[in-house]
């Protein structure tokens, strides 16, 4: 499998966006925010296919759309009442005004088709070295975020006593969820985004309730599902969205199961 470039390179790519996926994908299921996440991976389609408007490449477009919809949502935060209402019509929004763009440039059917569904397969050399850059930029935030961020997940009362910037933080960190979101996006595609996200994050939270190790686990299972996705797809033929899907609905269930026999035994 590895004489091949290509496999090497989806390898490489798998590997940088689970250690990303992987810890963030654990915050936005802690907050409960996983429908928000889901959104920004709508957001991103959307400025893919406008890309094809404006003259730059769908990874640009992609992540312009995305920041600027993760600011969005983190400055609506508690704000609103029904904020999922919300973010779920922006969300069918973006996705409309994605498919309107195409319906303009019917010749990029194919290049929609892997905005949508992703093709780690396809992921060149350049790409992975731009996904290198974009995991330090994103782990080095992360990490300076970290602690006032786990604060204003599980206290956001005493946050505000504290004088942290509640509205501010929420922003910071759903821009460093758009970032991830871009990158996932060119794995398992835009309607695939929750596979990398939130899976391994909602898999670790099953499986033990201590913030360190569930962080440790959330990036295991993000590596296991993704690496595992593109093994199994090598020696099936089968697509590779579909094996990485495959394989962290399984985590999951499996996950819930565990959970279930340890409470009522």
């Amino acid at each position: 499998m590895f004489d091949y470039q290509f496999m090497r390179n989806a390898w490489l790519a798998t590997t940088l966006i689970a250690i990303l996926a992987g810890p963030i994908g654990y915050f936005l299921v802690l907050r409960g925010q996983s429908f928000a996440g889901h959104a920004l991976a709508h957001f991103g389609f959307t400025g893919a296919s406008a890309s094809l408007f404006f003259g730059v490449t769908p990874f640009t477009g992609a992540l312009m759309v995305t920041v600027l919809g993760g600011i969005g949502i983190g400055w609506l935060g508690n704000k609103l009442e029904n904020r999922d209402v919300i973010i779920g019509m922006l969300l069918t929004l973006s996705l409309g005004l994605g498919l309107l763009a195409l319906h303009f440039y019917t010749q990029f059917a194919t290049a929609a088709n892997q905005l949508l569904f992703g093709n780690v397969l396809a992921v060149s050399h350049q790409t992975v070295l731009h996904l290198a850059i974009l995991a330090i930029v994103v782990y080095a935030a992360f990490i300076g975020l970290y602690r006032p961020l786990l604060l204003i997940t599980l206290q956001p009362e005493i946050a505000q006593s504290r004088g942290y910037r509640v509205t501010l933080y929420s922003i910071l960190f759903f821009m460093l969820c758009a970032l991830v979101t871009v990158a996932c996006s060119q794995i398992v595609g835009a309607l695939l985004v929750f596979t990398l996200m939130i899976a391994p994050g909602a898999v670790a939270l099953q499986l033990t309730s201590r913030l360190y190790l569930g962080l440790l686990l959330s990036a295991f299972s993000a590596l296991l599902f993704g690496l595992g996705g593109i093994v199994l797809a090598y020696l099936s033929d089968w697509p590779v969205s579909f094996t990485i899907t495959a394989l962290s609905s399984c985590g999951y269930a499996l996950s819930r199961g565990y959970q279930y026999y340890r409470d009522h035994h």
